[in-house]
């Protein structure tokens, strides 16, 4: 590992997000990836927007190689103090309405305005399919 396992705040490593000094927190470690950022496959753009935040997900569903999470280790300078990382709001759906039994009529109805005049259609043409071989 590259440093002494220094610890710092989301505030320290916000600061880092250029490409002259690009520092991303990954799984509660910090990197120093500002060397690598010509040498990433997927471009520079990509570490640049994974600054000033956990960049955990985004490393993750990239779906990296072990030689590429071995890498990381050259990169490492410390860990991240995860009291200063916001805490994640889960999503909560909105509530939906209860079914209401009695728009089942309105689909039926709905249902039929569209099958009946297929149905006739498909008669007529199989009317037609049968006189005309005959």
């Amino acid at each position: 590992m590259g440093a002494d396992g220094k610890i710092y705040t989301l505030e320290d490593v916000s600061k880092h997000n250029n490409n002259k000094d690009c520092w991303l927190i990954i799984k509660g470690k910090v990197y120093d990836v500002t060397k690598f950022l010509e040498d990433h496959p997927g471009g520079d753009e990509v570490l640049l927007s994974a600054t000033g935040k956990d960049a955990t997900d985004d490393f993750e569903d990239v779906g990296h190689s072990t030689s590429a999470i071995m890498m990381m280790d050259e990169h490492y300078i410390g860990e991240i103090d995860t009291s200063t990382i916001p805490t994640r709001t889960k999503y909560t759906p909105p509530k939906q309405p209860l079914y209401n039994q009695d728009k089942t009529a309105e689909f039926i109805i709905k249902l039929l305005q569209f099958l009946v005049p297929l149905a006739i259609l498909g008669l007529a043409v199989a009317i037609r399919f049968y006189t005309k071989s005959a």
